[in-house]
C-alpha cells in the first residue's frame, strides 16, 4: 500500500507545523546551543525525524528507515564523492610541493589578507561556484586561505560566509533551472528576478568578510575594495541575469577580480598591510618553503589544477561532449518507496546514480589531469586519494545522517507542513517566503533541493493571495543561500576541508548571526519588492 502523506497530520495546521519544525530545532540546538560535534548531532536528530514521521504522520516504520537510507544514498555522489575528490586536487599541490608556491602566488595580489579573503573567498568562490557547486567553493577556497596563512577555523567562516550571493546561480543556474522545471513557468523570469535581489546583497557580502578578518579596523582600512569587488560583482550579476542567467556567476566572479585587480594598481589599504597572522590572532602564518619567488613556469603548474577545473566544467556544458558522460552511471525505483503527495501526485523517488556527469567525477578527471603538471605519479595520486577519504573520518557520518534526516522530513510530509504552514499568512508571506528557502536550504543543503521541494508551493501561495508568483518563487532561492552557511552538509565539508573535524558546532556558532542577518534583509527586500515602494523590480 501506498503511505499518503499529510500535510496536516493532527487537525491543527499550527501543531503540526510546531512539530514538523521540531527535529530542525534540535538540529540546531545541538550544534549552537549543547556543542555537539556534528555527526552525533546528525544521528540523534534523525532519530527524533523518524519518530515524529511515524509516531505524528503515520508512516509506516520501515519505510521511514528506508527513506532515510534513500537520503543517505543520494549524499554520496552529491557531496561526498565531490569533496572526496575536491580536497584530493589540494592535498596533491601540498604534497608536490606547490603549497607554498601557491601561497606566495597569491601574496602577489598585495601584501594585505583582507584583499586576498576577498579576491579568494568571495570573487575565485563565486567562479567555483558557477562551474561545480557542491561543496567546492568551501573546499577548495578555504584550504587556499590556509595557504596564506590564516588559521582553520577562520578561513572556514570566511568562505562559507562568502558562499552565499553564487548560490542562486550556482552549477550554472542549476536552481533556477530547477525552480523553471517544478513551476512550469520560465526560468529566464526567475533568473531576471533572483539577480535583481541577491546582486544586491553581493554589495553586502565583501564588507561582513571584512568585518570578519578584521573588525571595524578591516571596515576603516579596506572598505574601497569590499566596495569594488561587491559593486562591480553586482553589477555584472544583475545584467547578466537579465540575459543568460546560467552565466551570471562566471561573469561576475572575472569583473569582480578583475576590477580588483585593477583597484590594486591604484590603492592599498591604509595603514600598514595586515597579515594573516595579525587577523587570526597571532600564530597564523606557515614557514616559507623554498625560494623567495618561484619561476613563472611553477606557478603555472602550481595554478594548472584550478585552470583545468574551469576548463573541465566548462567543456562539459557542450552537449557533444556531455552526452557520453551521461550514459555512465543508472537509474532506478527505489524499492519500498510507494509515496503519494498531499495533492495525490506520485512522489518521485526514483535513484539517479549519475556516475558520468556526477561533479564530484568531472573533479576526478580534472585531478587526474592535473597530474603530470604537478608532477605527481599515479602511484602517489592514488595514496594521496586514500589520506583524502581519511581525512573526513566522523564528517562522513554527519553528511550521511542530515541527508538520512532530510528525505525522512521530506517524503513523511513535514517538509510540506511547515511549507503549507507559512503560506497560510496571507499577504504577510512575502515577508517569510525567503524563509522558506532557508529552511529548506538548512535541511537539504542545496539551493536546488530548497526549489524541488518548495518552488510549487512558493508560486501556488503567490496566486492564493494575489502577489507575484515570479517574485515569491525567486525569494525561495534568494532566501535559501542565507542557509547555505549553516547546513549541516557544508558545515561537515568545511572542518573537514580544513581538518577541525568535529569542531562543527563552534563553526556554527560564528556563522549563525549573519545567516539570520542577511536572511532579514532579503525578507524585507522582498517584502519592499511586493509592494508599490520597490514593486517596479520585479519584471
Amino acid at each position: 500500500m501506498p503511505y499518503h502523506q499529510e500535510a496536516n497530520p493532527t487537525g491543527s495546521l499550527l501543531v503540526s507545523a510546531l512539530l514538523a519544525l521540531f527535529p530542525l530545532l534540535v538540529l540546531l540546538s545541538l550544534l549552537g546551543v549543547f556543542r555537539w560535534k556534528a555527526h552525533w548531532a546528525g544521528v540523534a536528530t534523525f532519530g527524533v525525524s523518524l519518530l515524529i514521521a511515524v509516531g505524528v504522520y503515520g508512516m509506516p516504520p520501515l519505510m521511514a528507515v528506508n527513506a532515510g537510507l534513500y537520503g543517505a544514498a543520494q549524499s554520496v555522489l552529491i557531496i561526498l564523492w565531490l569533496t572526496f575528490n575536491a580536497i584530493w586536487i589540494y592535498n596533491m599541490t601540498v604534497h608536490s610541493g606547490h603549497f607554498a608556491v601557491l601561497r606566495r602566488a597569491f601574496s602577489s595580489i598585495g601584501d594585505d589578507i583582507r584583499i586576498q579573503a576577498i579576491v579568494i573567498a568571495f570573487s575565485f568562490g563565486a567562479l567555483l561556484e558557477a562551474l561545480a557547486g557542491g561543496g567546492s567553493p568551501v573546499a577548495i577556497c578555504a584550504v587556499m586561505l590556509i595557504a596564506l596563512g590564516v588559521r582553520p577555523l577562520k578561513a572556514a567562516t570566511l568562505t562559507l560566509i562568502a558562499n552565499t550571493a553564487p548560490v542562486a546561480f550556482g552549477g550554472m543556474g542549476n536552481p533556477i533551472t530547477v525552480l523553471g522545471e517544478v513551476t512550469g513557468l520560465p526560468a529566464e523570469d526567475f533568473g531576471a528576478m533572483a539577480g535583481r535581489q541577491v546582486s544586491l546583497l553581493a554589495v553586502v557580502v565583501p564588507f561582513v568578510l571584512l568585518f570578519v578578518a578584521d573588525g571595524r579596523r578591516g571596515l576603516r582600512q579596506a572598505w574601497p575594495g569590499a566596495l569594488v569587488g561587491g559593486v562591480s560583482f553586482a553589477v555584472a550579476q544583475f545584467l547578466t541575469s537579465e540575459l543568460v542567467y546560467q552565466l551570471a556567476d562566471i561573469i561576475a566572479a572575472i569583473v569582480s577580480a578583475a576590477a580588483l585587480l585593477l583597484l590594486l594598481r591604484f590603492w592599498r589599504p591604509a595603514g600598514e598591510p595586515v597579515t594573516a597572522a595579525a587577523i587570526s590572532g597571532g600564530g597564523g602564518a606557515v614557514e616559507e618553503s623554498g625560494p623567495e619567488r618561484n619561476s613563472r613556469s611553477e606557478v603555472l603548474r602550481a595554478f594548472a589544477p584550478y585552470v583545468i577545473i574551469i576548463l573541465v566544467f566548462s567543456l562539459v556544458r557542450v552537449d557533444a561532449l556531455r552526452a557520453p558522460l551521461e550514459t555512465i552511471g543508472t537509474t532506478f525505483a527505489w524499492p519500498g518507496l510507494d509515496i503519494v503527495s498531499s495533492t495525490g501526485a506520485t512522489v518521485d523517488t526514483d535513484y539517479a546514480f549519475a556516475f558520468g556527469s556526477a561533479t564530484g567525477t568531472l573533479l576526478l578527471i580534472s585531478g587526474l589531469l592535473s597530474l603530470p603538471f604537478l608532477r605527481v605519479s599515479p602511484r602517489e595520486g592514488v595514496l594521496v586519494w586514500g589520506r583524502t577519504v581519511r581525512q573526513f573520518g566522523w564528517a562522513i557520518l554527519a553528511i550521511l545522517s542530515v541527508f538520512a534526516l532530510s528525505y525522512v522530513m521530506n517524503f513523511s510530509g513535514q517538509i510540506t507542513t511547515l511549507g503549507t504552514w507559512l503560506a497560510d499568512t496571507a499577504p504577510f508571506f512575502a515577508f517569510l517566503s525567503p524563509i522558506v528557502g532557508w529552511f529548506g536550504v538548512a535541511i537539504t543543503g542545496t539551493d536546488a533541493g530548497a526549489n524541488a521541494l518548495f518552488g510549487k508551493l512558493q508560486t501556488t501561495a503567490a496566486e492564493r493571495i494575489g502577489a507575484d508568483p515570479v517574485l515569491l518563487g525567486a525569494a525561495n532561492s534568494s532566501g535559501g543561500v542565507m542557509a547555505k552557511m549553516i547546513s549541516p552538509q557544508n558545515l561537515a565539508v568545511g572542518t573537514a576541508a580544513v581538518g577541525l573535524v568535529g569542531q562543527e558546532g563552534v563553526l556554527f556558532r560564528r556563522i549563525f548571526g549573519w545567516s539570520l542577518l542577511l536572511l532579514l534583509a532579503v525578507c524585507t527586500l522582498v517584502f519592499l519588492q511586493s509592494t508599490p515602494v520597490l514593486g517596479w523590480m520585479v519584471p
